[in-house]
Order: C-alpha cells, then sequence, then structure tokens
C-alpha cells in the first residue's frame, strides 16, 4: 500500500470518528512530510527525525511499505464499519454546510474541495462562521471579502464550490453580517450559536424574522441540541415549530438534516412537522475536516427514515436547478 495513500486515509477516518483534532492533524502533517519522497528515503531510519513525522506515524509509513495494510488503518476501517450508502444517500449532489482552517476548520480549502470531489460531489459549499462567533475565528466583512476571491479557484471539473456563509442568528434574528456582502455569497446557513435558553415565544420571534430574511437560504441545526459527543449533552432549544417550519415553507428556506452524529437535528418530532407543513430540506454534514464530509451517510438515513421525498431534499438537486432556487431572492 501506498504510504501517503495510508496516512492520508487514517486522517480521514480520524475526521469521520470527530476523533481528537490532534490525531488527525498528526497524521496529515505526516502525509505533507513524505510527499514526493521514495521508497528508499522512506525506508531510511533517519525517517523518524523528520519533522512532522512520529513513531505512529512511521510505523503506518514502514508497514504500508511492507506491503499490507497497516494496523491502525486496519482497526479503524473496522470501526467506521465500511456500509453501503443508503439509495437517498446515493442521490446527494452535493453539501451546503462545511468549514475550513479560516473560521473553526482544520485544514485549508483545498483539502476540503479535493476530499468533496473524492466522494463524487458535483458541489460543496464552503461556509465558515460570522463574526460574532469569535471562539470559532467568525470572518469579518474584510476576511469574507478576502475568501471570496479564493473560493473562485476552486471551479471546474465538474465540481463548483459555492462561496457562502454560516451567519450567527442575533437576538433580533437578523444574520451577523453585512446585508450588501450576503447578496454577494452563493449559500447563506444561519444558525443560532448563542442564547439557545431563550424562552420559547421569543425564541420563536428571533427564528421566524431569520428564515423571513431574503438572505437566508438554510436554517442550520435547529434546535441546537448535542446528544452525544466530547462536547457533552445540551437540550434543545425551545420555539413553536409549527411557526418556524410554516415560515421556512412560505419563504423557501431549506430546514437542514444535520447530519453530525452529536447533533442528529431537528429531533425526529421536528422532522415529522417541517415535512407535514411543507418544507424543503438540505442534507448537510456540518463538516470541519474533510473526513466528516462522509457524514452524509448519517443523514440520509435519518432522512430516508422519516420518509422524506428525495425531490423536497435541495441537496439532491443538479447545481443549475440548485442555483435557481438560491437566486429566487435577489
Amino acid at each position: 500500500m501506498d504510504p501517503l495513500d495510508a496516512l492520508t486515509e487514517i486522517a480521514y477516518l480520524l475526521e469521520r470518528e470527530r476523533s481528537s483534532r490532534y490525531k488527525s492533524k498528526a497524521f496529515r502533517a505526516a502525509a505533507d512530510a513524505i510527499a514526493g519522497l521514495d521508497d528508499a528515503q522512506l525506508r531510511d531510519p533517519g525517517l523518524r527525525r523528520r519533522k512532522g513525522i512520529g513513531e505512529s506515524t512511521y510505523t503506518v509509513i514502514q508497514q504500508a511499505l511492507a506491503g499490507g495494510v497497516p494496523e491502525y488503518l486496519a482497526t479503524l476501517r473496522e470501526k467506521a464499519g465500511m456500509a453501503g450508502p443508503s439509495e437517498l444517500r446515493g442521490a446527494l449532489r452535493g453539501d451546503l454546510h462545511s468549514h475550513s482552517e479560516w473560521s473553526d476548520g482544520l485544514t485549508p480549502i483545498e483539502a476540503m474541495a479535493d476530499a468533496a470531489r473524492r466522494l463524487g460531489h458535483e458541489y460543496l459549499a464552503l461556509t465558515d462562521h460570522s463574526p460574532r462567533l469569535r471562539v470559532a475565528n467568525g470572518l469579518s466583512p474584510e476576511r469574507l471579502r478576502e475568501q471570496l476571491s479564493v473560493v473562485e479557484g476552486f471551479r471546474g471539473d465538474g465540481f463548483t464550490l459555492l462561496s457562502g456563509i454560516e451567519v450567527d442568528i442575533l437576538e433580533d434574528g437578523a444574520p451577523d453580517q453585512e446585508p450588501g456582502l450576503l447578496d454577494e455569497l452563493d449559500v447563506v446557513v444561519a444558525s443560532a450559536h448563542s442564547l439557545l435558553r431563550m424562552e420559547r415565544g421569543p425564541m420563536t420571534r428571533r427564528f421566524v424574522a431569520a428564515v423571513s430574511s431574503p438572505h437566508v437560504d438554510v436554517l442550520g441545526h435547529v434546535t441546537g441540541r448535542l446528544v452525544e459527543g466530547s462536547r457533552g449533552t445540551r437540550p434543545p432549544s425551545t420555539f413553536d415549530p409549527v411557526a418556524v417550519f410554516e415560515a421556512c415553507a412560505a419563504h423557501g428556506v431549506a430546514v437542514e438534516i444535520n447530519s453530525r452524529p452529536e447533533r442528529q437535528d431537528p429531533p425526529d418530532d421536528l422532522l415529522a412537522i417541517a415535512l407535514e407543513k411543507g418544507c424543503l430540506f438540505a442534507i448537510d454534514s456540518d463538516a470541519h475536516a474533510p473526513g466528516q464530509l462522509s457524514l452524509l451517510d448519517y443523514g440520509a438515513a435519518r432522512a430516508e427514515r422519516a420518509g422524506v421525498p428525495a425531490e423536497r431534499i435541495v441537496t439532491t438537486w443538479p447545481l443549475a436547478k440548485l442555483r435557481e432556487w438560491l437566486g429566487r431572492d435577489r
């Protein structure tokens, strides 16, 4: 097995299982360190002293050179299950929610775009965080404008990187970014990251105002809940789902089916209400690393169990139809 491929796949699988970011970064750093080296250089014991190579990564390299699958990789593959995709997963053409190292993602934009291509995506929206979310290194207007010029370079060969942002929903429901700048983006995902314990009435008005904005395309991880994982658990926000989802349907805003296993958002009962109210949906990964783009498997499985028709899932649409929908109010 090629050592570079082995290191990259290990990083990918560690990202998929939301392992420590330091682990996945270590394997990506090792892959960068050996890029361009021949077999003789890789077998040289002096490789251990090269920056970016540690004991674990050195062992993987040597086991790959020996012709087999490194033990660490074999264990991760077994843990991942490698189950075949559902019929709905096969219908997904892209993803409207992802992050790069420009905010709180783990890798450069290029790594995210390359991973999306390998998954067969037709498109991926880059939606780094907005200014108010300082803990996530949210993008100021100036940094977002700079990012827009970079995004243009990742389009071609049947793949399009869409410009976008995940805006924080402010207390009054306004999106956390300059309106004129939002007009320049392909995709705007609006999510609440603060004041998640607001009372039911004010939170309902906050969400209705957010999805009524002509700039918002997707309502992200609507309840904000956490059901597992290293961050612990968090109860869902409370609001009137009928009012919120009726507003989503009226304004053509898609309800996100967030694929991260620690979120499983919206919960099944709210997903049923959104379905009944005629909402569109977006199955998104909310990926913060390349390996997490494959979390779409989980979102597709949830949507399939809930009986969400593929034609109401905007991420099954070809790019031309998606662009037509995204430009509906602009």
